[in-house]
């Protein structure tokens, strides 16, 4: 069960509601728009709020501090609903507030870079032979046996290179950057259309417009 407040900050809350009183008595004669009341009661209450937490710092142990808080903020809470009820009642209403987005970042950059494709080992094997074959054109014995191998292993590289190069394609690279101060990068075969200072949102594994 909720321990009650202090009789300190019991006193200081009370004395927190007399101008709030006030400006409602002098708001009947200068009315104001439901919206418009709303926002002064709710600016009121943060701030009798704030006050009540600096007067729950003054509690002699943690255990008091922490129970004043939590009345503290149960009387905000209370304060703010009231005043949603009775511009609710004379026709306002306040706008949602829009859910933050846990899954989203920002675009820092896009660059299109080359990507050298994949080997498949037809590329070693081809070149392989043609180097073994020139190899063993070279030299005589012992010195023809080295040559093959070496125009072998020369052939084999070469070709998987030209291979690659010929399988290579241009690619988007998307870094974005999260809330929490990760970036993560993003491939996209096609352009995607993102600039730097973009807003997205992470679908799957890739990363889409919110």
């Amino acid at each position: 069960m909720r321990q009650p407040l202090t009789s300190f900050v019991a006193a200081a809350l009370l004395m927190g509601v007399v101008p709030w009183v006030h400006s409602q008595t002098g708001a009947a004669a200068q009315p104001l728009s439901p919206k418009a009341q709303y926002e002064a009661d709710s600016k009121q209450a943060k701030t009798r709020f704030n006050d009540d937490q600096k007067l729950c710092s003054a509690e002699p142990d943690s255990a008091s501090r922490m129970q004043c808080k939590r009345d503290a903020q149960a009387e905000y809470d209370k304060a703010v609903a009231a005043a949603k009820a009775r511009m609710t009642a004379a026709g306002g209403t306040v706008a949602p507030a829009q859910a933050a987005c846990a899954d989203c970042g920002t675009v820092v950059s896009v660059k299109q870079v080359e990507k050298k494709g994949q080997g498949s080992g037809l590329g070693v094997v081809a070149g392989g032979v043609l180097g073994g074959v020139l190899g063993h054109q070279v030299g005589g014995g012992t010195g023809k046996t080295l040559a093959t191998v070496a125009g072998a292993a020369g052939g084999a590289y070469a070709g998987n290179t030209i291979e690659k190069n010929v399988k290579s394609t241009k690619v988007w690279t998307v870094a974005v950057k999260y809330p929490n101060g990760s970036t993560s990068s993003y491939e996209f075969a096609n352009d995607p259309g993102f600039k730097a200072g973009d807003s997205v949102r992470n679908s799957g594994n890739t990363v889409v417009r919110p």
